[in-house]
This record gives structure tokens, C-alpha cells and sequence, in this order.
């Protein structure tokens, strides 16, 4: 009785995903959030992470130590920008980059270069290209493994 099991508790899909950029997406809107993963995971260069409680962001972002976050600002309890506060006096996360989403600017605001709390910012509705655009711009070089 004394044989010993193997077990891989970590799959080579792990290796795949902890390669990619990961992105935390915090919106209220669930169909949003849920969509807008399925739609970056399939480009097969993302780890998409959705949070639709506020006010767990800040815990699903310290469990997840993302590359980027992608965070709506008008949401119920916690609107974004306190969201982004908590993020920002974190201290391992305070250099996380923060792309607000919203749809209280236009899309003219947003090619502009205004910033919303020193942060850029994606007008709502959103195209997935505008969406991949937003997130390469303000995902941070990554080192090679």
C-alpha cells in the first residue's frame, strides 16, 4: 500500500493562460462583462477575468493581480472611480492601469485625450474594435518568460 499517486493539479492550459495578459473587467452589466470575455479570450491573446459586484473589485483584483483593468464608472453602491481610488492606494496594485468605461461621453471625448481621475477612458457602447484598441494602448510591455 505504500505507492505513491501523481496528480496534475495544474494543467497545461495553466502555462497557456499565465503567459497572457490578464484583464479584469468590473461592470455592473453582466451580458456586457460575459461578452465582452468571450469575445477577447477568443482572439486567444487574453486571460479575461469578469467582476459585477463593485464592491469586490478591489478583492478580485488583488486575487488576480491583472495587467489591466477595465472598469465602468457608473455602477450601483461603488462607482468606478472609488473603485479606482481603493486600486490606486494599493500597494501592489497601484500601478495597475486603470481604462474607465462609460457611457457618459461620446466617442469624440474619447479619441480627445481627456482623462477621467488621470485615467483614459472607452465611451459605451463600445466596438470590439475600439475594445482591443483601448487595451492594447494601455496594456504595459510585458517581460518575456
Amino acid at each position: 500500500m505504500g505507492r505513491t499517486i501523481e496528480a496534475d493539479f495544474f494543467p497545461q492550459a495553466f502555462e497557456v493562460i499565465k503567459n497572457k495578459p490578464r484583464i479584469l473587467i468590473v461592470d455592473d452589466n453582466h451580458d456586457f462583462t460575459r461578452s465582452a470575455r468571450l469575445a477577447l479570450e477568443k482572439t486567444g491573446r487574453y486571460f479575461v477575468f469578469e467582476e459585477n459586484d463593485a464592491t469586490k473589485a478591489h478583492q478580485s483584483a488583488q486575487n488576480l493581480k491583472p495587467d489591466l483593468i477595465l472598469l465602468d464608472v457608473a455602477m450601483p453602491e461603488t462607482d468606478g472611480g472609488e473603485v479606482a481610488a481603493r486600486i490606486q492606494a494599493d500597494p501592489t496594485l497601484h500601478t495597475t492601469p486603470i481604462v474607465f468605461l462609460t457611457a457618459l461621453v461620446t466617442k469624440t471625448e474619447t479619441r480627445s485625450g481627456l482623462r477621467i481621475q488621470g485615467h483614459p477612458f472607452l465611451a459605451k457602447p463600445i466596438s470590439f474594435s475600439d475594445l482591443i484598441a483601448g487595451i492594447e494602448e494601455n496594456l504595459p510591455a510585458r517581460a518575456a518568460f
